[in-house]
């Protein structure tokens, strides 16, 4: 008879370090992970796109005095 090996459970990796991430800190791996993806929301290196309507007139320029 064959053996066939059994996968083991693999945790999901943290999207910082790629270590497992932890319960506690989901979906990061520890406190400083979830800083650091904090961090890059905050000074904006995340964006979520914005879907621009073809039929919407052009944003009007900023205007400085």
């Amino acid at each position: 008879m064959i053996e066939i090996p059994i996968p083991r459970e693999r945790r999901p990796a943290c999207p910082i370090c790629r270590r497992p991430e932890t319960e506690e800190f989901r979906p990061f791996c520890s406190q400083r992970c979830a800083d650091v993806d904090l961090g890059r929301w905050l000074n904006e290196r995340y964006a979520i796109p914005e879907e621009l309507d073809p039929d919407a007139p052009p944003p009007e320029p900023d205007q400085e005095s």
